[in-house]
């Protein structure tokens, strides 16, 4: 579908899309122009039509290393706070409140900005030589892609104590057990794994899914008044009520409800 030089590409392989992070040099760090491409890859999914699913995955051995650690250190305090943080956050959250499922192969470690990327999906695939954590406090910063907001929600408050707090690093079977992760594969086989679960999303009511998904994040604190407008405003632009408003309109009379 895309790749514009920012480190991040994306494809169309029939229904799925694959978003791939792109940067093997800097382990799939994140830039301001990833961050950038993120944002406008997850429009671009937004937009197209008969795509059913997202795999999200990184390319060579690595997921993401989180933040580039080169990219972000030389910033002042303001713009690190005006343009990082919040850039960052705007490329995630549209990542999260993606109408189709997202699916994260993490096929090398999810540290930091990284393991926040990987909670964005809606279902984590980890090799099994891969490791998480959140290690931001060890450099002196704290976690600003919503590592203690959406994770916290996602994964339950303890285990990102553990994390952020005490600084604890996880196996791919350790993180299987506390929740971060969905599915242990052998190392080399996530993508084939997520295509399996990709085809079992195809499988279900597209529709239903979709709005599934939407319910789901207002119950978790995702987007909320955007799903409850979104829901309500589908119900009411489907009604015989809408049809005779707008008639009237055009006609330049009183509606008639019935």
């Amino acid at each position: 579908m895309s790749g514009d030089g920012s480190g991040i590409t994306l494809r169309r392989d029939g229904p799925v899309a694959i978003l791939t992070l792109n940067r093997p040099e800097r382990r799939n760090a994140l830039d301001m122009a990833a961050i950038a491409g993120l944002r406008d890859c997850c429009a671009e999914i937004e937009a197209a039509e008969g795509l059913r699913a997202v795999i999200l995955t990184g390319t060579g051995r690595a997921f993401c290393a989180g933040g580039d650690i080169a990219a972000w250190s030389a910033l002042d305090a303001e713009t690190f706070g005006r343009r990082w943080i919040r850039d960052g956050h705007d490329a995630f959250d549209a990542l999260a409140r993606l109408r189709l499922p997202v699916i994260a192969v993490l096929n090398g470690h999810a540290l930091g900005g990284g393991l926040e990327l990987a909670a964005c999906a809606d279902l984590r695939i980890a090799e099994t030589h891969v490791k998480l954590g959140q290690p931001e406090p060890g450099l002196g910063i704290v976690p600003g892609w919503s590592g203690t907001q959406r994770a916290v929600r996602r994964f339950g408050a303890q285990i990102v104590r553990r994390m952020v707090l005490f600084g604890e690093i996880f196996t791919a079977e350790e993180a299987l057990a506390h929740g971060l992760v969905d599915l242990v594969v052998e190392t080399g086989t996530g993508l084939d794994a997520a295509r399996e679960v990709a085809q079992a999303v195809i499988a279900r009511a597209p529709c239903a899914t979709t709005i599934s998904k939407m319910m789901i994040n207002a119950a978790e604190g995702e987007e909320r008044e955007r799903v409850l407008d979104a829901l309500a405003g589908t119900a009411a632009a489907g009604s015989a009520e809408l049809a005779e408003g707008l008639a009237a309109f055009r006609e330049k009379r009183k509606p008639k409800f019935t």
